[in-house]
């Protein structure tokens, strides 16, 4: 057991072996869902990604809880406001309690940051509002980027340090206007948010996706990315083929994690469609534009 030992986060390659999980994936009753509300799965002993049933709500979202040697940082907070439903709080306190175990720590702290502001990745925010040794970072895009320190051009890399564990973070909207994009470097993990997964990438403002599409190529070719992670599974394991909007039982889905080249993909669809509205298909992810 480590007493207040300083864990050594940085490694010359991340490991780039697959999740090697079935996610769940709702049910086609509730009433016969055995399935836990959040599916908890640890990278290692650092770094957990959990899942929303899609039997609680089906956007079921994925959140990423990272350690640091001074502090975790919880990455969105899912699509249920009621602890009842889902209890959040109580899972991240759990895994919390866990890690101190293992790695004791004095005033160790809680970040709740978010990859957007949409309601179905910040409706669990309510239940850290009175944690201790917490701070929840508003989502609107002013408070997001000023925490951040995001306040120069849109190339421009942040840097989070959770201690010893420092994050890259760089703004990347075009899906919703307070988006980032985070890497960590331990993991390999790049985290989209709704940016890029494998599903049905909405984009509000073309342009600006566009350039952050492009900016994140650029910056992945600089990095050892091991798995590109979104927010959301909503293809199929048919190629270019989605589950419909609000379905709550998606028993054939792809893996979550894609791999670095789908930002080309993405990057030569935005190139080939150039601002052309539709819902169009391809084999990884379907790009969605219906400007009003």
């Amino acid at each position: 057991m480590d007493t207040d030992t300083d864990i050594t986060f940085t490694t010359e390659k991340p490991d780039p072996r697959p999740l090697d999980v079935r996610w769940i994936h709702g049910s086609t009753s509730s009433k016969h869902n055995t399935d836990p509300d959040i599916q908890v799965h640890a990278r290692d002993e650092h770094t957990y990604v959990l899942r929303q049933n899609k039997a609680v709500h089906y956007e079921a979202p994925f959140l990423y809880l990272l350690f640091g040697n001074e502090r975790a940082v919880l990455i969105d907070t899912g699509a249920t406001p009621e602890a009842a439903y889902f209890p959040l709080r109580r899972t991240v306190d759990e895994l919390v309690d866990r890690w101190l175990a293992d790695h004791p720590r004095e005033d160790y702290r809680l970040l709740v940051l978010h990859s957007h502001g949409h309601g179905d990745h910040v409706a669990g925010d309510g239940q850290f509002a009175d944690r201790p040794a917490t701070e929840v970072v508003a989502p609107d895009q002013a408070s997001v980027r000023a925490f951040l320190g995001l306040t120069g051009d849109p190339g421009q890399v942040a840097r989070l340090d959770l201690g010893g564990r420092v994050l890259e973070c760089l703004a990347t909207p075009g899906h919703h206007a307070a988006a980032v994009t985070y890497y960590d470097p331990h993991s390999g993990f790049l985290l989209t948010g709704d940016t890029v997964y494998p599903g049905r990438l909405y984009v509000a403002d073309w342009p600006a996706f566009a350039d952050s599409i492009e900016r994140l190529v650029r910056f992945a070719a600089d990095r050892p990315v091991t798995h590109v992670l979104g927010c959301h599974i909503e293809m199929s394991t048919t190629p270019g083929r989605d589950y419909p909007i609000g379905t709550t039982y998606q028993p054939d889905e792809p893996p979550l994690e894609l791999p670095v080249s789908v930002l080309e993909e993405i990057r030569d669809a935005v190139r080939e469609l150039d601002g052309r509205p539709g819902s169009h298909p391809y084999p990884r992810f379907a790009v969605w534009y219906h400007p009003s």
